[in-house]
């Protein structure tokens, strides 16, 4: 069987698993995903106030199922007069445009070395292998609260602290699953072939490492989110006053007692989409790994 061959047949094995799982698809999460990839896209047009806008008049007005909300502000304002929900639906443009980025860069980076490190072993692979460990013991926080202090806080940079921490999780799963599958025999036939190593790494070896790079990306998407709400909670995120659903929370954090929605909206927002992200990852795992079939 040729390579194409055997390539076609292993997806339509793999779409035929997905269309008898079907039924059993995970319709709350990709709803919650859905409407937060809407109102990431359509933040402009959807938000009903403008998020940077405030009156201190309006400030701490409860949520319209509160004594005192108004259905004019349904999740409420916070301590400058902001409607919350305006801000937000444009923080989840902010936390998926963060995590898209971080994740396709160091997605990218980390699967090439993985592919690198597992297939030629070696100096190769200890060098990778001890570089994996070094950004792993870095404390990431710590040191992304010095780089802020030295050079400000920026989008560029927050890309390169999410890239950091996830370039890693990627060679380290990538590498051993190209241990696995170099001595698969359709590998060694393909040596034997004569086939290059670019050609074995990307037609023979990365197909077969495809479905757990879809799981391990999909559950890294939420962990990026709650490391950027992280880094916006603590300041070294994203600067104001763009709306960060890390610094809402840390804006409402004084006002705990008498205004509890403004940390507690953006709070849920990150529960609710990281909850969504681990339900799809389960899901796609089962689906796509032949040993749960």
């Amino acid at each position: 069987m040729s390579v194409e061959a055997f390539a076609d047949a292993q997806l339509s094995d793999q779409l035929r698993s997905l269309r008898r799982r079907a039924s059993g698809l995970p319709l709350i999460p990709l709803a919650m995903l859905t409407t937060m990839l809407i109102a990431a896209v359509g933040a402009d047009w959807i938000a009903p106030h403008d998020p940077l806008y405030g009156e201190l008049g309006l400030r701490n007005i409860p949520p319209f199922w509160v004594e005192g909300g108004s259905s004019t502000y349904l999740l409420g304002t916070d301590h400058l007069g902001r409607d919350l929900l305006s801000r937000i639906i444009h923080g989840a443009r902010i936390s998926l445009t963060l995590a898209g980025a971080a994740l396709l860069i160091g997605g990218t980076v980390g699967t090439l070395l993985g592919l690198i490190s597992g297939w030629y072993g070696g100096w190769i692979d200890e060098g990778i292998m001890r570089a994996v460990d070094v950004f792993l013991a870095i404390p990431l926080v710590l040191i992304t609260l010095v780089f802020i202090v030295l050079f400000g806080a920026s989008f560029p940079l927050i890309v390169i602290v999410l890239v950091s921490y996830l370039w890693v999780r990627f060679a380290r799963v990538v590498r051993g699953e190209v241990l696995r599958l170099k001595h698969l025999d359709h590998v060694a036939l393909a040596r034997v072939a004569g086939a290059s190593t670019a050609r074995i790494l990307m037609l023979h070896i990365l197909p077969g490492v495809r479905n757990t790079l879809v799981v391990v990306a999909t559950l890294q998407l939420g962990v990026l989110i709650l490391l950027e709400a992280t880094l916006s909670f603590l300041g070294a995120g994203v600067p104001p006053p763009t709306p960060s659903w890390g610094s809402m929370i840390a804006d409402g954090r004084s006002f705990m007692a008498n205004a509890w929605w403004i940390s507690t909206m953006p709070g849920l927002a990150i529960l609710m989409t990281l909850l969504a992200f681990n339900l799809l990852g389960e899901w796609l795992r089962d689906a796509l790994d032949p040993r749960f079939r």
